[in-house]
């Protein structure tokens, strides 16, 4: 057994590593919390009407009072400790999407600042600690840098993820195939004999956008445009429901077994000693080209045709329909609900509030892919119109758009002419 799994706070209070041991259980409770956090904030800032900023105050408030009760335990345990987990990764995606989708902070801006962040706080961490080491999460300050960690690698595996699907145009489906090949990759480089404290924060970073990718997947509709991939529709409440009852499944069953404790793991794992520093160095030699092979593969893809936005336009841009027409089938109260976000967002526009616009085009849009699923069905063709001006209508903001907003005139039309085909 190693001596790094207990020490004595300088109250005199005894801990035990607060982290679990990293076992195949850790990964697959890891992703099932990424895809909540990115299931679940959807649900409660769409669905519900929430608003981005309000939910991501909830949860900031949410996750304080979790964190605290962590904090104030003297060992791991496991409904606590994935809590804190749970929340973390939504907290950290709301405020990764606030500077994406409020501020209109570019993402390969928002990478760069939480990468370097993350640097800061692991170059802290261990400046005070001398080990990044989560077999070694055994006093408070190490915990605490331990969960800012978290919280950043969260923000910066939302960003990464974003951008990586903005650059390439993938699909949710199809995009979970790189961080699942990335992680794969690093797994073999820690068996290998790569440095272990290095293989584990980059795999805990990829799981963010696989987790959330897969989350994606399983909520989008069944209905996409041409030549795109499916999803399997079913929503992000009950993707949420899913994947929160699978993560209580496991920790009951984490909490009998304890299987994941760090001592009653290393009480029947003999330590391995067997690691040299040649074959860290070779394994870092192995990440630095695993590196080089990503972004020679993003760059490749940023440089196909996309199919998304641009070639739904062109589809889209014919369909001609008398006012109110388009949304003849839908359920009033749906297209009440687009109609007071359309108008806010015009009001907005017109008396010069461009954050306030730019807030209700964003909800609008949020608003108007949640209800595809119910909407399309009912009358493809009015969808379809309504969707083109949509379109027009975030290109005028730069929502879902490489371009920067344009003039305030602009965007009042775009959204004169929405609110006249909604009648």
């Amino acid at each position: 057994m190693t001596t790094t799994t207990e020490a004595r706070t300088r109250n005199g209070r005894l801990m035990l590593n607060k982290v679990p041991e990293v076992t195949i259980w850790f990964w697959v409770i890891k992703i099932l919390c990424t895809t909540v956090g990115e299931s679940f904030a959807d649900w409660i800032n769409m669905k519900l009407g929430v608003g981005l900023v309000n939910t991501a105050w909830i949860f900031t408030g949410v996750f304080v009072v979790v964190l605290a009760v962590q904090l104030r335990l003297k060992r791991y345990v496991p409904f606590p400790y994935w809590l804190t987990v749970v929340v973390v990764s939504v907290t950290g995606t709301l405020y990764t999407d606030i500077l994406t989708d409020q501020l209109n902070v570019p993402l390969w801006i928002s990478s760069a600042v939480f990468s370097v962040l993350l640097a800061v706080v692991f170059g802290v961490w261990w400046l005070r600690e001398r080990t990044l080491s989560i077999h070694s999460v055994t006093t408070l300050p190490r915990e605490s840098f331990y969960w800012l960690a978290v919280l950043v690698t969260f923000a910066l595996g939302t960003a990464t993820g974003d951008w990586t699907l903005e650059l390439t145009g993938w699909s949710p489906g199809a995009s979970v195939l790189l961080p699942l090949g990335l992680i794969g990759a690093i797994t073999l480089l820690w068996k290998f004999g790569a440095n272990p404290v290095l293989s584990f924060w980059l795999a805990y970073i990829l799981t963010r956008p696989l987790g959330a990718n897969i989350g994606d997947w399983l909520a989008s509709p069944k209905v996409a445009q041409p030549g795109e991939p499916t999803g399997l529709a079913l929503g992000t409440f009950t993707t949420s429901l899913i994947f929160l009852g699978l993560i209580l499944a496991t920790v009951v069953y984490l909490t009998v077994t304890r299987s994941d404790v760090t001592e009653t793991y290393e009480a029947a794992h003999a330590a391995d000693t067997s690691g040299d520093r040649r074959r860290e160095r070779v394994g870092l030699a192995g990440f630095g080209l695993l590196a080089v092979a990503t972004t020679g593969l993003l760059i490749w893809a940023h440089g196909q045709p996309h199919t998304g936005p641009a070639p739904e336009a062109d589809n889209t841009s014919a369909v001609q329909m008398a006012p109110g027409q388009a949304v003849k089938k839908f359920p009033p109260a749906k297209v009440a609900a687009l109609k007071s976000l359309a108008s806010t967002s015009l009001k907005d526009a017109r008396s010069g509030d461009a954050k306030g616009a730019h807030a209700a085009a964003q909800s609008l849009r949020d608003l108007w892919d949640a209800d595809q699923a119910s909407l399309e069905p009912l009358d493809e063709t009015g969808w379809t119109s309504i969707d083109a001006q949509m379109d027009k209508v975030l290109g005028t903001f730069g929502i879902d758009h490489s371009n920067p907003p344009m003039p305030a005139a602009q965007q009042e039309k775009e959204l004169s002419a929405l609110l006249t085909d909604m009648g």
